[in-house]
C-alpha cells in the first residue's frame, strides 16, 4: 500500500482525520508526548508529531475525495498526481509507538546534573547546571544569580558542557 501527505488546516488534524474515515479513508497522524505544566500541575499531552498533517491510505485513486474532505486545506503533489510515500516510512513511524505515541530518540548530550557554560545571551559566561531537556531544542539550566539558584531556559546550542 502506498500513503499519500494531506496538509490540514492548522490545529485540526483529528477533526481530518474524523471526517476521512467517514469516507471511508484510512489515515494515520502519528503523536508524540509532550510534558508541561500548567496552573501548577505537571500534565503530558498527545501532540501531532508533523503538525498540520496527516498520513492517508491510497486506494483507487481517490485521492480528489479526500482533498475535498472537511479539514483538510491540501493534498501534496508531485506533477499534478499526489507525492505517494511507501510503506516502510508509516512502518518505521508505527514501530517506534509505545502507549499510543512515538518516542522519539533521545539527542540528550547532557546528563543532569552536568555543569555548563552559557555561550550566548545575556548570561554569556556564567556557569550552571543542566537540569533537563525541554521541546523545540530548548535546555533548562539551574544558574546561581545574585545570591540565588534560578532556573532559566535557552536553546540547546547556547551552552558547552564544562570539564
Amino acid at each position: 500500500m502506498t500513503w499519500i501527505v494531506a496538509r490540514t488546516d492548522p490545529q485540526r488534524e483529528r477533526t481530518a482525520q474524523h471526517f476521512l474515515e467517514l469516507a471511508k479513508f484510512t489515515v494515520y497522524i502519528p503523536v508524540i508526548r509532550e510534558r508541561q505544566v500548567k496552573g501548577g500541575r505537571r500534565i503530558v499531552r498527545l501532540r501531532p508529531l508533523f503538525p498540520s498533517y496527516a498520513f492517508i491510505a491510497f486506494e483507487n485513486g481517490r485521492w480528489w475525495d479526500a482533498r475535498w474532505t472537511i479539514g483538510v486545506s491540501a493534498v501534496i503533489m508531485t506533477n499534478g498526481v499526489p507525492a505517494q510515500l511507501g510503506d516502510q516510512v508509516i512502518d518505521e513511524l508505527r514501530s517506534r509507538e509505545r502507549g499510543g505515541a512515538v518516542e522519539l530518540p533521545r539527542r540528550e548530550t547532557f546528563r543532569a546534573g552536568d555543569r555548563v557554560r552559557i555561550m550566548a545571551g545575556v548570561f554569556n559566561g556564567h556557569l550552571g547546571l543542566f537540569q533537563g531537556q525541554l521541546p523545540r531544542e530548548r535546555i533548562a539550566i539551574l544558574l546561581s544569580w545574585l545570591g540565588t539558584e534560578r532556573r532559566v531556559e535557552l536553546p540547546k546550542d547556547a551552552v558547552e558542557v564544562v570539564s
